[in-house]
């Protein structure tokens, strides 16, 4: 039986976390591309779920400063 993700649960949660934000504040998957200089179809990789494409750190940097959201809200809280 084939994973419906091929992302590790922190990989899916940044994604979706991205993903609510952008869809949050009105920002097309075309318009982030163009925010942080990637492209289109890149976006639209990362947001499907069982395509190989991910953020990195540097991605989630650049993103932060469209929007302004802060670095950390793209992570889940954790306690030590």
């Amino acid at each position: 039986m084939q994973r419906a993700s091929v992302n590790t649960d922190i990989e899916q949660y940044v994604i979706d976390k991205v993903k609510e934000i952008r869809t949050s504040k009105g920002i097309s998957q075309a318009k982030l591309a163009h925010l942080i200089e990637l492209s289109v179809g890149f976006i639209g990789n990362v947001e499907n779920p069982k395509h190989i494409a991910k953020y990195n750190l540097n991605h989630l940097n650049r993103i932060s400063k469209e929007p302004n959201v802060p670095f950390k809200d793209f992570f889940p809280e954790c306690s030590l």
